[in-house]
């Protein structure tokens, strides 16, 4: 058991439940040897995802973990997903009238602390709440940058070891317009830090959505700092032939990376990334792009975008290589995987130089999340290009959207339907009725069944992926 130690939204560290050491710990443990996966932070959601009123389920390092609102503290909770009477899932239970978390099995409830508070089958004066096998173990949370970040390893670690962020977006935080998405993704976290580091894909894989092939040029990479934390690099180039200027990139071991790009064209743009693993062949990609425009048209134009609608258009860049990264993972696992790596990948230019320094960081450091374990196998198509159960029905914009536009649907049907069914009505009733009343009715009928036609397909979009990407198109 272990308070969550850690809070409120964007505010300063602090303790509320024990002294602490204040010397800044490594993340990944102090053997210099090795990094420890559970020695992180990691975000699991979007402050602005999460309903105060419900309890949400989410998976970190193989571990069931419920988050929920503690009302009494005014905090965010992280508590291992098991009830110490019998093992039932609390995330299948409630919030109680008294602000704790109550199990919905036998009714045991839970304060924020994780202790015990009341057991109804006990006799009147027992007091088998007081043991420490009734209470369930809450891992430490903090709120940073609009995400909330929880602790798997060692809670008297947690306080003294960084939150992964970008500083700059604090230290400097006037100006930033940033764009938000996440999704449950089909591979590792690895595997995806790998993806994002290597800039020198985005031209040919994300041709038509974000890149395009006519800007492909030599990629010389530089890698300029690096340790067990991670590491620092620059392409002094940088994209679309060197026209927007240098890019540096930073990968924060394990699971985060961004680049940062100043153009005089554009202004400065970040492109942050965090992988959270869930568990072998599953993570949760969080994808972060704020923007200091030196023009202010763009950023009215992306403050009127609603959320949701951006959404579409980022996972629609997301599966343009979700499926063949599914695959590669695979073929890398049967070649040995990553201790493997120089064999079974053939790296021959500069371009590749942060996906080798990423896989050396793993062998040099014995980086495994999930030491022994195998992937399981290739899923089809339809499962990778799915994005309601990866996202839409976990973010509070787009599941909102979504039942939004399924009534909206039911509202052109029933009136196209009404005007449909009334036309010959009023033919028979009113045949003096001229002919162009009869055309604007005809009219409504065609363009209601136009809109009905065109809000089926943006519900899909809610719903699915393109099987076929815009670069083979």
């Amino acid at each position: 058991m272990f308070s969550s130690i850690l809070q409120p939204e964007e505010s300063p560290l602090s303790v509320t439940s024990q002294t602490q050491d204040t010397k800044e710990l490594p993340s990944g443990g102090l053997d210099p040897d090795r990094f420890d996966w559970h020695e992180v932070w990691y975000p699991v959601h979007y402050i602005e995802d999460l309903d105060k009123s419900q309890l949400t389920r989410f998976t970190l390092l193989e571990r069931d973990i419920v988050i929920w609102w503690d009302n009494n503290e005014q905090m965010w909770r992280a508590f291992v997903d098991q009830c110490p009477h019998r093992l039932a899932p609390l995330s299948e239970g409630r919030i109680n009238e008294d602000g704790l978390l109550e199990c919905p099995y036998h009714g045991w409830a839970f304060s924020g602390t994780g202790k015990c508070d009341r057991i109804p089958q006990q006799v009147e004066g027992g007091k088998a709440e007081v043991s420490q096998r009734a209470c369930v173990t809450s891992l430490p949370t903090t709120v940073r940058q609009g995400m909330l970040f929880v602790y798997p390893g060692s809670p008297e670690n947690a306080l003294n070891t960084k939150v992964p962020v970008v500083d700059i977006l604090d230290e400097e935080p006037e100006g930033w317009i940033c764009l938000n998405t996440f999704r449950d993704i089909p591979y590792d976290a690895l595997t995806l830090m790998e993806n994002v580091l290597d800039t020198s894909h985005i031209p040919y894989t994300h041709h038509r959505t974000v890149g395009n092939r006519a800007n492909v040029s030599p990629v010389e990479l530089e890698i300029v700092e690096s340790g067990k934390w991670g590491f620092k690099g620059i392409w002094a180039e940088g994209p679309r032939k060197g026209t927007l200027g240098r890019q540096d990139t930073t990968f924060i071991a394990p699971s985060m990376m961004w680049h940062d790009l100043t153009s005089k064209q554009f202004g400065r743009t970040l492109t942050v990334v965090y992988a959270t693993p869930i568990r072998k062949g599953e993570c949760r990609l969080f994808a972060r792009f704020p923007f200091k425009f030196t023009s202010k048209l763009p950023g009215i134009f992306l403050k009127l975008t609603p959320r949701w609608y951006s959404h579409i258009g980022q996972n629609s860049v997301l599966e343009d290589d979700q499926i063949f990264l599914h695959h590669q993972e695979r073929y890398l696992e049967q070649r040995g995987g990553s201790a493997n790596f120089t064999k079974a990948f053939y790296l021959p230019t500069k371009a590749d130089l942060f996906v080798f320094e990423l896989r050396s960081w793993v062998n040099q450091y014995s980086v495994d999340p999930f030491e022994g374990a195998t992937l399981s196998p290739a899923l089809p198509k339809e499962i990778l290009l799915d994005r309601y159960h990866s996202h839409t029905k976990k973010c509070a914009s787009c599941s909102k959207a979504l039942k939004n536009l399924q009534r909206l649907r039911l509202g052109v049907a029933v009136i196209t339907g009404l005007v449909w069914l009334l036309l010959p009505l009023l033919m028979f009733v009113y045949p003096q009725v001229n002919a162009i009343a009869m055309s604007l009715l005809t009219l409504a009928v065609i363009s209601g069944a136009g809109i009905w036609f065109g809000l089926g397909k943006l519900e899909r979009r809610l719903y699915q992926g393109r099987t076929v990407p815009p670069r083979n198109q």
